[in-house]
Parts: C-alpha cells; sequence; structure tokens
C-alpha cells in the first residue's frame, strides 16, 4: 500500500495526468450538479417530450451561441407572461354592466433577417358560464394596424397564428392578393411588399378581454418560436437537448466506470484463484479465457439488444460478464505466479493463513497498483461501446444519453439540414471523455510501471 500511496503522489510530476485529472473532476462536478439541477425524474418526463412540457420549445432549433458567429442574428425564443415583464403589461378596469375589461400590450423590437417559427398566446381564464372574449390587434412599424382575432376562449386555450385560416385569409388580402407562405411572413413583412421584405422596428400586440362575471379574469403567456433557443438547441421533438447532454455525463461515468471497475475486479479474482489453486481449476479458466478472447462480444450486445433487451443495465451486466475472462486474466496469471512463489507466502503458509486469506490478503494487493492504469484507461472504451449501441439504434429508449442523441440525430437526417449541432455537441462531450481518461490513464502507466518512467 506504501508503493501504492507514493505512485500516487508521483502524479504532481506528469502534466499530462494533472490536465487528465482536471477533466475527469470537471466531470464528475459536472454529473453531480446535474442530477441535483435536473433530478432523474424530471429529465425522464422532460424527455419524453409530452406537449404540456415542450410547447414553449421550438422545433429543430439551433443553440443561441451560433448568434456569436454570424452577423445576420436568428430570431430568439421568447416567453413572457402578462404582469410579469415591463414589455408585457396588463390593465383591467370594471364593467358597468358587470364584469371587467381587461388590455393587454406586448411591446417588442423584431430587427431580424429573418422570420420566426411561430407566435403562441396561453390564455387561462377563470369564470363560471360565461366564457370571456377576446380580441387582437398588431401594430406594426409601418404604421398599419393588423386585426388578428376575435374569438371567445375557454379556461385554457391556445392560439396559434400559424393554424388559424382565418388569419391567412386576411393577411392575403392586406398584401393584395401575394400569399404569404406563413402568418409570420404576413404579420412581419411590409405590406404589397414584393417579394416579401421584413417590417423591422417596434411592434405592439395589444389584446382585449372582456369578461361577462363579477370575479373573472384572464391571463396570458406569449410565446414566440424564435429558430434559436437555448445553450444546447432542440431536436425534432422540441425536446431540450440541455437535458440529453447534461444527464448523458453521469449515465456515461455510470456505465464505464461500472463496467471497468466490475470487469477488473472479478478478473483480477478469477486470475488469483486458478494461480493459487492450480491444476484442473487453472487449466479450465484458461480455457475458458481462450474461448472468450475470439467470441466478438460487441456482436453479442448487438443480438442481446435486438432480441432480449436494451435496458442499460442488461447491457451493462452482459458487458460485466463477457469481461470476466478477458485477455487480462493470462496476463494477471503471470504476475500471480511470481507472486505465489514469494518468500511471505511461504511465510503465509507456515503460520496456517487460509486459501481465502492468501488470496485477498497476500496476492491481489501486489497487482492491484498495476491494474489500475487498465482500469483508467478501460473507462472510455465502455463509454464509446454505450454510445455505440446507441448508435445503432440499440440504446436504452428511455434514458437521454449521448449516443441516443447521435442516433436521433442520424435517424432524422440533421447532417442534410445544416443541424450540426445535433451531432457536434455529444461527440464533443464523447471525445473530452475519452481524452480526460486516457491521459489519465497513460500518466498513471507510466508512473505504476516503472519500465515506462524513462520513456
Amino acid at each position: 500500500m506504501k508503493r501504492l500511496k507514493d505512485s500516487f503522489r508521483d502524479v504532481a510530476r506528469y502534466p499530462s495526468a494533472i490536465i487528465g485529472m482536471i477533466i475527469v473532476i470537471a466531470l464528475f462536478v459536472f454529473s453531480f450538479y446535474t442530477m441535483w439541477k435536473i433530478p432523474y425524474n424530471e429529465a425522464i418526463k422532460m424527455w419524453r417530450a409530452s406537449e404540456s412540457i415542450v410547447y414553449k420549445n421550438p422545433k429543430n432549433a439551433r443553440p443561441t451561441w451560433v448568434n456569436w458567429f454570424r452577423k445576420d442574428k436568428l430570431p430568439v425564443s421568447v416567453d413572457v407572461v402578462a404582469g410579469e415583464d415591463d414589455d408585457f403589461t396588463k390593465v383591467s378596469e370594471p364593467r358597468a354592466s358587470g364584469g371587467s375589461s381587461i388590455e393587454f400590450v406586448y411591446t417588442f423590437d423584431y430587427n431580424y433577417n429573418e422570420l420566426p417559427q411561430d407566435f403562441f398566446l396561453y390564455f387561462t381564464a377563470d369564470y363560471q358560464s360565461k366564457n370571456p372574449f377576446i380580441s387582437m390587434t398588431l401594430l406594426t412599424p409601418s404604421g398599419e394596424d393588423i386585426k388578428i382575432a376575435d374569438i371567445g376562449i375557454t379556461k385554457n386555450q391556445n392560439y396559434r397564428f400559424e393554424q388559424d385560416e382565418k388569419l391567412r385569409t386576411r393577411l392575403k388580402r392586406l398584401h393584395k392578393g401575394n400569399e404569404p407562405a406563413t402568418a409570420m411572413q404576413g404579420l412581419l413583412s411590409k405590406l404589397g411588399s414584393d417579394p416579401f421584405e421584413i417590417d423591422k422596428g417596434t411592434y405592439k400586440l395589444t389584446i382585449q378581454a372582456t369578461t361577462f362575471e363579477e370575479g373573472s379574469d384572464v391571463d396570458v403567456e406569449l410565446i414566440m418560436h424564435g429558430k434559436v433557443f437555448g445553450f444546447f438547441g432542440t431536436d425534432h421533438l422540441r425536446r431540450d437537448l440541455k437535458v440529453a447532454m447534461m444527464w448523458g455525463a453521469p449515465i456515461a461515468l455510470a456505465f464505464g466506470l461500472t463496467a471497468a471497475l466490475g470487469s477488473a475486479i472479478i478478473t483480477m479474482f478469477i486470475s488469483a484463484v486458478g494461480t493459487w489453486f492450480g491444476g484442473w481449476l487453472d487449466e479450465l479458466i484458461q480455457r475458458i479465457t481462450e474461448v472468450n478472447m475470439v467470441i466478438p462480444y460487441f456482436a453479442v450486445l448487438i443480438m442481446v439488444g435486438t432480441f432480449y433487451s436494451r435496458s442499460i443495465w442488461t447491457l451493462l451486466l452482459v458487458t460485466i460478464i463477457l469481461n470476466m475472462f478477458s485477455a487480462s486474466v493470462k496476463s494477471q496469471r503471470a504476475i500471480f505466479l511470481q507472486v505465489k512463489e514469494s518468500t511471505y507466502i511461504e511465510a503465509a503458509i507456515a503460520y496456517g493463513a487460509s486459501d481465502l486469506r492468501i488470496v485477498t490478503r497476500y496476492m491481489i494487493p501486489r497487482v492491484i497498483p498495476m491494474i489500475i492504469p487498465g482500469l483508467v484507461s478501460a473507462v472510455p472504451s465502455y463509454v464509446f461501446l454505450e454510445a455505440s449501441l446507441a448508435l445503432l439504434g440499440l440504446g436504452d429508449p428511455s434514458i437521454p444519453t449521448w449516443g441516443k442523441v447521435i442516433n436521433d440525430a442520424r435517424t432524422f437526417g440533421a447532417q442534410y439540414q445544416g443541424m450540426y449541432y445535433w451531432i457536434l455537441e455529444p461527440a464533443v462531450f464523447l471525445m473530452i471523455t475519452g481524452f480526460g481518461f486516457a491521459l489519465l490513464g497513460f500518466a498513471l502507466d507510466r508512473i505504476f510501471n516503472p519500465r515506462l518512467r524513462g520513456m
């Protein structure tokens, strides 16, 4: 154990080990922050993309950081609630005949060269029997006052500009027969312009709500689906990729570390037991190892995922089982054969130590420092294994992982639609994880293996 402690002190002598440790520690900190910030159950709900959760998210929106590198900025998504934002005011006045007259005014500047995806209004009304009436108009920078809609609303109702055919017909007339492709094009373009020209400047959306009962009230939430959203963007199901990018770290680390640690411990114990007892047991272990070495375990995992279960824990268990009798059994056996002939082992036998004590207290501790570098270096291989299975469509469909994101992007042709962020973001996380563990593993190999120190 003293050798183990001294070896860890040598880590500071290797810059690559320090960089690797910083990356690995950062991944662990990021993972714990993720589990605290987005609890697992909440993350699963967000990833399942129910309408009540993802309605605020635009579809296939790029991350906000793309605007850092663009001269012409893309429209940013907006979510405002009346009365909670200075730009979205709410004024209510009682009516003589009962009820109240409520005016909502939302003022916003639009100076983008591209159109947003859509405008949404979510109404929440409080009434007994007589539902409120809503009238909406939009004042453009050019001074045009465009009528949006006159509708009665229920207690929970949404209004989507792009789905209102009456609005599309009205905009077509306003543009003198030049039919806009979308409601957004008709509303945010200068009237009569051909080709359409975005009317840049300050807009004012006015919503007049009339209630007919005492104590009735109306609240409004306005959402503009832009073309950029969040730091990681969204996918084809409106899911915020932040969920998968953040939760991909703890899942990848849990899979990689459990597989590497489980395989290493079991392999080490099997090697020690076979070496100590020798005879038919050692021969059996060696033959199983030789057979296992020629089995393509990736193909076995594909069959398990295809015909049995895609659960990440099932795949993890199969991975550990297939790596119990890896080539490490033979290399560790060679070390244990030397340890077995040591004088302190003879002394242990002389004072009557049991077989279990000799294996666990005297043989295995001598090998632990030698397997640590391999254990650390094996973590990214298991992380990439899980990502590879997910990329082939064999990953756990209920869990947000980096590999699953890449598979979704490939399936829905993100690379052909210019949505490179959808592939690059998880790929960068995978590369950082592999890079950090590889640096640390190679440095530890030089520290624990004296023959490599001078190289």
